[in-house]
């Protein structure tokens, strides 16, 4: 009897342990998820599907949210896994991704692999099933536009951002069709402001970490003379772009002063500060027009949706 205290004190530590085990895994699988992106996909697939309502003027069917958002979460999280798979040598030689739990060793490749299986396949065949067909064909064609065309070209071209800037515009696509089952004008319209969207914001993380592409390979941005013009020309180019593609919801749909007011002080901030890292090309300008990018998108998707509430 005298030596149950000890035993149970010995023990107290393996318990520990193994709840310590327990909670690095969960945060591992969880890191696998890419849960930075998904906010950002599931904000967009939100927007698309509210503006689908709001367009076909129906009643706005929470569940049918639910189930689109869910099954895009799973597939966006598959997508996120699988490119950690295939990225995993190259992610432990970068200093910003050695610590990722596939990089770092802490998982199996095996495992991973087939956890992004599991999530991708689900998600495809939960929105089929719950949202609709069309909705499901989208969520497959950015997953494996993401993974097979993307993935692969960030080690040959720098032509991979707008490579990649396809299936990272899809979310609203996905929301829509599985609002109203079709792709309208509308649709189209939020695919081009997320597209041009993603340039500026990836040509400041590129700048920032351009010496951690650099030792593990990646040409995102040029070698040599050519890099700071590329990344110049990819910043100021689709913001020009992106201010009146982002005024057009104003024209298109039920005009708003609201909007167009709001639209034109967003679209003036991000291009400022796209303007001071195209001048300066440094790292706290590349900062500020991150900040700049993250703070933006949010922003004109809840003017749309104010606009149209």
């Amino acid at each position: 009897m005298a030596a149950q205290p000890i035993l149970a004190a010995l023990d107290a530590p393996l318990v520990e342990r193994r709840r310590f085990v327990d909670a690095t895994a969960l945060s591992d699988y969880w890191a696998l998820t890419k849960p930075e992106v998904n906010f950002l996909i599931v904000l967009s697939t939100f927007a698309g599907f509210y503006l689908a309502c709001a367009a076909e003027l129906r009643d706005f069917p929470f569940l049918l949210l639910v189930n689109t958002v869910l099954g895009t979460l799973l597939v966006a999280s598959g997508a996120g896994a699988l490119n950690q798979y295939i990225e995993r040598d190259f992610d432990a030689q970068m200093r910003r991704t050695a610590r990722r739990p596939l990089a770092a060793g802490r998982l199996k490749p095996s495992v991973v692999l087939w956890f992004g299986v599991v999530l991708s396949v689900a998600g495809g065949i939960y929105l089929a099933a719950a949202a609709s067909v069309l909705a499901s064909l989208l969520a497959m064609i950015t997953l494996l536009s993401y993974l097979l065309c993307y993935t692969p070209l960030k080690r040959r071209t720098p032509l991979c951002t707008l490579v990649g800037a396809v299936p990272g515009a899809m979310p609203p696509l996905i929301g829509w069709a599985a609002a109203s089952g079709k792709l309208p004008f509308e649709a189209w319209m939020l695919f081009g402001v997320i597209f041009l969207w993603q340039f500026p914001h990836f040509m400041a993380i590129a700048w920032m970490y351009r010496e951690d592409y650099d030792r593990a390979g990646y040409l995102v941005l040029p070698r040599g003379g050519a890099r700071t013009g590329l990344a110049t020309l990819q910043t100021l180019l689709p913001l020009a772009l992106l201010v009146p593609l982002s005024l057009l919801p104003a024209v298109v749909g039920k005009p708003s002063l609201f909007y167009s007011i709001g639209a034109s002080l967003l679209s003036l901030g991000f291009s400022y500060y796209g303007a001071q890292f195209a001048l300066r090309r440094s790292n706290p300008s590349a900062r500020g027009l991150l900040a700049a990018s993250i703070i933006y998108l949010p922003l004109l998707f809840l003017l749309m949706i104010l606009a149209r509430a």
